[in-house]
């Protein structure tokens, strides 16, 4: 039998949470003023998370705080602290992207409990075994699967014990949450540590296209919310800590008259529609029903239509939302002290009052009692049921009775906002061993036929792992798996296919890869989308299997020099970063799979063009220019290995660049240094 699950909504200001908890939010989720992936909300201080920690826990409401950004070596203590306090506040999870800060708040406040961001990119069911021994008891799914890989991964998710996330209301970006590095590399914020400047909804244009080619609907997945409920998801979630509270509003009130109903009336969806879309809603990833019905941008008349809404909605969320039941026992006995027991189930308060009079004219009625103690409006509280022991001929004035409920609804209100804690203390954080210097390379090709007959330097190559892998003397192969996984038997299958081909070392882009090419004994060497950003997350990439380790593309020269690690690290050194991972590509905006060699173009509004490469059911988005450090190889800190990373280019510029590299000539033509010299915030 299917439960109900909770209605979690976003909450990026005080007067958001009051439109989320009187509209039916069973949980919200919060940001700190630090280390939140919507840093650009007003978020809460150290006050407002006691303030707003107690205003729920009264009300029955859950609240979560999002510490789901990447985080720096300099900042591990403070990301820490924050959590930490957190767990003082009485917080009931936090949502984590960062391993290494996971692993830091799992040994060292384990009472606090971990939910995994969508930003940690789960989206297929190998990896929860991991994300389970490494203290996660929630993980928040990407936005990109199906019905199907839905109810595939909640049998392995209830199997494994952890509850399952899904987002059901909101925006949508493009690329699959933790892997775009697009505001990143244009403009130096980064989407990945909260200060994503939106980039994708700025023009680009495709072939055909309508001129807004990274630009989605927003999700709407309400009439699925019975099915949802049958595949044991235990949240559903609500995208919009940036939106205004009467957005907050509708969106939760929708969500619960779902879960409760059913269904949502037709004028609660226009209202919902109305308050914000991008003209109208999107369910194609859910449906699998990809390209260009997807795409939308927010017009004139969106804006128009939201400014009709905010008096309907603002009536939503005008009063308490009373949804905690209470019981209530109250004496009133002939020369003694009135008492009043109220009990909601778990707490139980005693307060007493006055003793009463004896009557000199009407006596007090027992029907007189009843409806002033259960006078609760302005509460959260409702009675469900009450016993009164009542003595004949007795007279209590209705504002004593009204100050004995008010009295034990205060006492309850301190009861249910109590917080109960262990006593955990800050960790000394380890040191860690000096970066080797070999500098080795790796370059990775896109196809055998890239490959230059000549590979000078190079004894170690790449190939995508459907390609047939060659043999060349001298020359390790190794296999790149798919950054997204649609179908982990399929995986599975071909790589036991290249065992049997004498391949030993795979490279890993998801948590779910990592799992899977464990389980089979391979060597794993662990991509740039796994995140690693300071010395915590590398000690638990290597606690989970991971051999070699990437760092991400995130990092500049100078914070390299802070990173330790007790395993081999390497470095993206040449190639078009992939700005986006895409399930929807975006050259479907303009045509079909069918009409398209699988190499697309997009332009921007500047005429520059970024090439889309598709491979495995999903889409990359490639930088408009290549990276190059061949001439700046000696400033590079201490490294294992560099990674050359060849995408359309052809066998002969392969060739040039390798020996470019080997003679440290500078470049010609186009080329960046990404972010390596750049302050990245």
């Amino acid at each position: 039998m299917a439960f109900n699950p909770e209605v979690l909504s976003p909450v990026g200001s005080p007067e958001s949470l009051a439109a989320a908890v009187r509209s039916g939010a069973d949980a919200v989720y919060i940001g700190a003023k630090q280390f939140s992936a919507r840093r650009n909300a007003e978020n809460f201080d150290d006050n407002d998370i006691i303030e707003t920690v107690r205003y729920c826990h009264i009300r029955g409401v859950k609240v979560y705080l999002a510490l789901n950004i990447m985080i720096k070596q300099s900042e591990l203590q403070a990301a820490f602290d924050v959590a930490l306090t957190a767990y003082k506040c009485g917080v009931d999870a936090v949502i984590i992207s960062d391993l290494g800060l996971a692993s830091l708040i799992h040994k060292h406040i384990p009472d606090l409990q971990l939910h995994a961001s969508t930003q940690m990119t789960v989206h297929s069911p190998a990896c929860l075994k991991l994300l389970k021994e490494l203290g996660f008891t929630r993980v928040v799914v990407s936005r990109e699967m199906s019905k199907q890989e839905l109810q595939q991964f909640c049998v392995v998710a209830n199997e494994t014990g952890i509850e399952v996330e899904v987002f059901v209301h909101g925006a949508l970006c493009m690329s699959v949450s933790g892997q775009c590095l697009l505001s990143s590399v244009l403009g130096a914020r980064s989407g990945n540590r909260g200060l994503c400047a939106g980039p994708c909804r700025l023009p680009f244009k495709a072939q055909n296209g309508t001129g807004y080619d990274l630009s989605l609907k927003d999700l709407c997945l309400y009439k699925y919310i019975n099915e949802l409920k049958e595949m044991g998801v235990a949240s559903l979630k609500i995208e919009g800590r940036m939106k205004r509270p009467e957005y907050v509003s509708a969106a939760t009130a929708a969500c619960r008259q779902a879960v409760d109903n059913g269904f949502i009336d037709a004028k609660l969806f226009k209202t919902l529609q109305d308050v914000f879309s991008r003209s109208g809603f999107t369910d194609g990833y859910y449906n699998g029903n990809l390209g260009r019905d997807m795409f939308g941008i927010r017009t004139k008349d969106d804006v128009i239509a939201a400014g009709d809404t905010y008096s309907y909605l603002h009536e939503l969320y005008r009063a308490e939302r009373q949804s905690v039941s209470i019981k209530i026992d109250a004496q009133i006995l002939a020369d003694k002290p009135m008492m009043l027991i109220v009990s909601d189930d778990k707490n139980t308060v005693t307060v007493s009052g006055d003793i009463p009079q004896a009557a000199k004219t009407k006596a007090l009625e027992k029907q007189t009692v009843i409806d002033n103690l259960t006078k609760l409006g302005n509460t959260p509280y409702f009675c469900k049921d009450i016993t009164l022991k009542l003595d004949d001929g007795l007279f209590v004035a209705a504002s004593a009775l009204n100050a004995l409920r008010r009295d034990a609804i205060e006492q309850l209100d301190k009861k249910r906002a109590e917080v109960n804690l262990n006593e955990y203390t800050v960790p000394n954080f380890d040191g860690m061993n000096s970066l080797n210097d070999k500098k080795q390379f790796i370059a990775r090709f896109s196809s055998v036929e890239q490959i230059p007959e000549k590979l000078g330097c190079i004894k170690t190559i790449m190939l995508p792992y459907e390609c047939e892998m060659p043999h060349i003397d001298g020359v390790e192969i190794i296999a790149e798996l798919p950054r997204y996984i649609c179908n982990e038997a399929v995986v599975i299958k071909r790589l036991e296919y290249l065992k049997e081909q004498g391949i030993t070392t795979v490279y890993c882009g998801n948590l779910s890869a990592v799992a899977i090419a464990k389980s089979l004994g391979f060597k794993v060497i662990g991509a740039m989308g796994l995140n690693a950003n300071n010395n915590e997350t590398l000690k638990t990439l290597k606690q989970i299997g991971v051999d070699i380790a990437m760092l991400s593309a995130e990092i500049s020269v100078k914070e390299i020099k802070s990173i330790g690690s007790l395993s081999p690290v390497g470095i993206f050194a040449y190639g078009r970063l992939p700005l986006m991972l895409t399930r929807n590509c975006p050259i479907k905006n303009g045509k079909t799979c069918a009409e398209c060699d699988k190499m697309g173009m997009l332009v921007d509004r500047k005429g520059i063009e970024f090439p889309v490469m598709c491979r495995q059911g999903y889409s990359e988005l490639l930088n408009s220019a290549p990276l190059y450090m061949g001439d700046r190889l000696d400033e590079i800190p201490p490294v294992d290995f560099l990674l050359l990373y060849f995408t359309n280019e052809t066998q002969a510029q392969a060739s040039d660049i390798i020996n470019m590299y080997y003679s440290g000539k500078k470049a010609t033509g186009d080329y960046t240094r990404n972010l390596y010299y750049r302050d990245l915030i």
